[in-house]
């Protein structure tokens, strides 16, 4: 598919600084049916980036995390050429007032994500991920770095809410790294990752709205990853995806074993 990076980083770009940034101090949520939350801003945002996504690619279809699971799935088994829009990844930390939320794009193009595009407003970071092109953080190349460390000095960005309960368990009870963080969006999770904010990686589940565009972005920046099972983390489904990472393969391969012999 032809587009416009240029144009398609601005559509995000004015969305998150017009439609986030001013409800951030003024939120008001809700709880969908699946138990997460919902706020205004999600519901604005979406509606205004799929409207000038048709207005320019009308052929292409478009999937954002707001409309049913019916309409999801339809989508991302009938569509050749597929936007994947999460408007808020980060919604309870937005909704209780915490600068760590992006908006996140990818477009998958015969079930294969082809360009992704996460952008931070609070730090004005716009992650750019172009198959086959390499990573980018405000057009300048993102390339991981070598760990260079045993597994033992390692930062970790760890999600626990969706790991096993005996992994997570382990993980407490006797980690293997020296320092752990956890964040609370996906997206900015692969993109901090991209930018070797952090060593490895690890979450229990996560939607491909979620995932795809900033799993795109740490691929090309040269990053390394699997599921918990071993297999290749991005699904043409609705399936939601564990993910364990690292920024080099020595450095995954420990990482993944340590993880494989620690879960019940």
């Amino acid at each position: 598919m032809n587009y416009d990076l240029s144009l398609l980083k601005q559509i995000i770009i004015s969305a998150a600084q017009e439609e986030l940034l001013p409800r951030f101090s003024n939120v008001q949520r809700s709880i969908k049916l699946d138990g997460s939350f919902v706020t205004a801003a999600d519901l604005a945002t979406q509606a205004r980036i799929l409207r000038e996504l048709k207005e320019c690619y009308p052929a292409s279809s478009i999937l954002g995390e707001e409309m049913t699971a019916e309409q999801q799935g339809e989508l991302l088994v009938n569509s050749d050429s597929l936007w994947c829009l999460d408007p808020l990844d980060g919604t309870s930390n937005f909704a209780a007032g915490t600068p760590y939320f992006a908006i996140s794009l990818a477009l998958i193009e015969r079930g294969v994500p082809t360009l992704g595009i996460v952008y931070d407003p609070n730090r004005d970071e716009c992650f750019v991920g172009v198959c086959g092109q390499g990573a980018f953080l405000n057009d300048v190349p993102l390339k991981v770095r070598a760990v260079g460390l045993p597994l033992s000095k390692c930062t970790a960005l760890i999600d626990f809410k969706r790991l096993p309960n005996s992994l997570s368990i382990n993980l407490v009870s006797q980690p293997p790294y020296a320092s752990q963080r956890s964040y609370g969006s996906v997206a900015l999770d692969w993109c901090w990752m991209a930018a070797s904010r952090f060593h490895v990686y690890l979450h229990g589940a996560s939607n491909i709205w979620d995932y795809s565009a900033g799993l795109l972005l740490f691929s090309e920046a040269g990053g390394f990853s699997c599921t918990l099972d071993g297999e290749a983390i991005y699904s043409r489904s609705l399936e939601k995806r564990s993910s364990v990472a690292a920024l080099d393969q020595v450095t995954l391969d420990t990482w993944y074993r340590w993880l494989a012999g620690h879960v019940d």
